[in-house]
């Protein structure tokens, strides 16, 4: 009886985990009231928020590629350059760093990312909203209100445009295009964080025009650029219209975009219904690459939610996810921190969850920003280091220009390296050769190049950087700057030179690899205290709370020291997380309880992870799921209160679920490795690990039933097995030997399958 139960129970977790996306829509009794609360709709270039202002249905529009693109004003004087930095620093006289480099970042409203506009529709008449849905499964937004009045809006999956319809309307609708106030008093300057007003951008006020049913908004912005908003709409039938708005960018000397009122106008000659079939029909595809379910409701909505966000701000011929992608601020000002691309943290952050969760399409966006931009970045390495190699801005704009701001980390020289992970992992997870090949070792062999060219030895023989930071620690003063590796710049070049040893031996450059392994070994070992715990720097223990857990990144996401190899590794793991949790939350953002939780995932710590997951879901997140960075709740979770939008704490967060039922990271597979006890019935379906392989596992009764293997590419693997013994089931192009105790080999044939299921049953 006991099988029977477990084998019903199975089956139900299996069918009901895999139509997950439905049980997880937003719904509402009433629409927002606030930019930051709206219902998000996006396709990685254009986007809106849904939502009500001043008693008008409001759809905030945004375009990613909308920047102000001047150069950050006094940033390139002939003090731009890190000899100058040096010097500075080593006359102990380093206000002018401060001033020429640090402050132009504070004190201008430009170089930044700018909203769109918005469209408006007159409700008066229609009573009181009835109720707000976003379905997750299609991305549709459904708003019904007291009158019967029913509006359905999406942006559409692969094309520049958002459609609405509304049914069951009585009245004449006619939409209002509004612009953003580029001209009016400055009421705020040189506020990075809550956002510069608009009108410090100095832009002549755009012209709107309506013709018939179309309405179209032309803003001219700096150095001749110039987008476009339209807006057009037809009555289909008595009670029933249908419209459309696209928005177009035009930079001077770049290929001729179509212009947003031909796009709209020729969409609105198809129907919404065809329209919404093709889009419905992308969102199928997106989430039919994985499914999760776990019994804690919380933490899978939250993971559903963000997986939606990362299919609406991710997307090839698009540019990556930025601070807050393609929902920028509508309250007239600036996006917080000028809605840049944050690479100290923010953008890796954000593509962490594409791995597992089998979205590597989507993680692609990034790297091929990144390639587009790599010329720029080159130009910037000789300028600013006078070397050879590969180095990225740690805050860049749209085309990877760098913003100054705190230049221990907006220059920090191991931003590339940090970025080349993403490379590293796109290959170890696709096994893709050609992009081994053509994409991941050339990045990977720059940025090495570029850090053995930078640094120097020491009377020791131990390589180091001439100067050395951990953001973002000390925040911009001269202590930020330290004379022996921190842990955070050690740990990435320690990674760089490993990464950049297997990518070669991978290729067969052996002469290459052999190189790389040398420079590598030149690189002095972690700093510890005598507790075993990471320091920030050698004479500098972790002693403060701080957002930023820089000195751990060799933990993860390098994962450089692992659990799994054995008690000394495990100490400086278990010590390192134990000081940070005991010194406390004080200071921290929301995307440090998320990367907290992978942490402890890593650290085989299933209780723990889950309940800093469901921190960062309770008190760091709008009603609408955006992480607001602060703690919304004032419940002591951290000193920050304030609700700056940003994204990499959501990515990061689905991130550490994933972490949390699986991992490939040292060498083999292992399903489960950090679930709380209570979490006795899970089920997820084709989580990617490294190697290509897809995944899915079945547990139920706090027994694993069934792990299913699918080898894409084919190779060698091993899995530690969840259970005592198995019965492979299915056995399709696979050799299995498991002569080794709790690990089973496999060598898979591509596109080979293997199911093996509890013996016990």
């Amino acid at each position: 009886m006991k099988k029977i139960i477990l084998i019903i129970v199975s089956i139900f977790l299996y069918v009901n985990a895999f139509a997950q996306p439905a049980k997880h829509d937003l719904h509402f009794d009433t629409l927002a009231r606030r930019w930051d609360e709206a219902i998000p709709l996006g396709n990685g270039m254009v986007g809106a928020l849904v939502w009500q202002k001043a008693g008008h249905l409001r759809f905030s529009l945004d375009r990613a590629d909308l920047w102000d693109l001047r150069p950050m004003k006094g940033l390139h004087r002939p003090e731009f350059n890190y000899q100058w930095v040096l010097s500075q620093v080593s006359k102990n006289d380093y206000a002018p760093v401060q001033k020429y480099l640090d402050e132009p970042y504070d004190q201008e409203p430009a170089p930044s990312k700018i909203p769109g506009g918005a469209l408006e529709f007159n409700t008066d008449g229609w009573g009181d909203v009835q109720s707000v849905n976003l379905h997750l499964p299609n991305a549709l937004c459904e708003v019904k209100w007291a009158n019967g009045t029913i509006l359905k809006t999406f942006v559409h999956a692969t094309a520049p445009v958002g459609w609405f319809r509304f049914e069951n309307i009585n009245t004449k609708l006619v939409p209002r295009l509004i612009a953003p106030k580029y001209q009016g008093e400055v009421k705020i300057a040189g506020d990075p964080v809550g956002g510069d007003d608009l009108s410090r951008l100095g832009y002549a006020q755009g012209t709107i025009k309506k013709n018939g049913n179309s309405i179209t908004y032309v803003q001219k912005g700096y150095g001749g650029f110039v987008y476009q908003i339209n807006v057009s709409w037809h009555q289909t039938n008595a009670h029933t219209v249908e419209g459309v708005w696209s928005i177009s960018s035009q930079y001077p000397n770049k290929k001729i975009n179509p212009l947003a009122a031909a796009i709209a106008q020729n969409t609105l000659k198809r129907s919404f219904a065809k329209d919404f079939a093709s889009h419905s029909a992308w969102w199928q595809s997106f989430w039919s690459k994985s499914a999760i379910h776990v019994p804690d409701e919380l933490i899978e909505k939250q993971w559903y939610l963000e997986q939606y966000k990362f299919g609406s701000a991710s997307r090839s011929g698009a540019p990556p996810i930025s601070l807050q992608a393609v929902w920028t601020a509508d309250n007239g000002r600036l996006p917080p921190w000028k809605g840049d691309f944050h690479h100290d943290l923010n953008t890796q952050l954000s593509y962490w969850p594409s791995y597992s969760s089998n979205h590597l399409k989507e993680g692609m966006v990034y790297l091929d920003h990144l390639d587009a931009n790599k010329a720029n970045y080159k130009r910037y390495t000789k300028m600013y280091f006078g070397k050879d190699g590969l180095a990225v801005p740690g805050v860049t704009t749209l085309d990877g220009t760098e913003m100054g701001g705190w230049i221990q980390y907006s220059l920090s020289p191991t931003v590339s390296s940090w970025l080349g992970q993403h490379y590293y992992l796109q290959w170890r997870y696709s096994m893709d050769k050609n992009f081994l090949l053509t994409r991941a070792y050339p990045w990977i062999k720059e940025a090495a190049a570029f850090i053995e060219n930078l640094t120097v030895l020491d009377s020791a023989g131990h390589r180091k950087l001439p100067i050395s930071s951990s953001p973002e620690i000390n925040d911009n003063d001269i202590t930020a700057w330290f004379h022996q590796n921190t842990n955070y710049d050690l740990s990435l070049m320690k990674f760089t030179f490993k990464a950049a040893a297997e990518l070669a031996t991978a290729l067969g450059q052996t002469d290459e690899a052999a190189h790389w392994q040398t420079i590598g070994a030149q690189f002095d070992d972690f700093a510890l205290t005598p507790a075993n715990e990471l320091m920030f720097a050698p004479g500098m223990a972790y002693n403060q709370s701080h957002r930023h857990f820089s000195n751990m990144i060799g933990i993860y996401p390098l994962g450089l020291i692992k659990w799994e190899d054995g008690i000394k590794s495990q100490a400086i793991i278990k010590n390192s997380i134990h000081l940070l949790d005991s010194i406390g939350p004080a200071y921290w953002c929301g995307y440090s309880y998320s990367w907290l939780a992978n942490m402890k995932a890593r650290a085989k710590d299933g209780e723990g992870a889950a309940k800093d997951l469901t921190i960062f879901a309770k008190a760091f997140c709008s009603v609408n799921s955006f992480h607001l960075n602060g703690d919304q709740t004032k419940s002591g979770y951290s000193k920050f209160q304030y609700r700056p939008f940003t994204l990499e704490g959501n990515f990061a967060f689905a991130s550490g679920l994933q972490e949390m039922l699986i991992q490939s990271y040292a060498g083999f597979i292992e399903v489960l490795p950090a679930v709380p006890a209570a979490w006795t019935d899970i089920a997820f379906e084709d989580l990617r690990t490294e190697g290509a392989f897809l995944i899915s596992l079945k547990k139920a009764g706090g027994q694993v039933t069934e792990v299913k293997i699918v080898a894409e590419k084919g190779g060698e693997t091993k899995l530690k097995l969840p259970f005592k013994t198995f019965v492979a089931t299915t056995k399709y192009g696979v050799e299995i030997d498991s002569a080794e105790t709790g690990f089973v080999s496999l060598n898979f044939k591509p596109g080979a399958t293997l199911v093996l299921k509890n013996g016990y049953e």
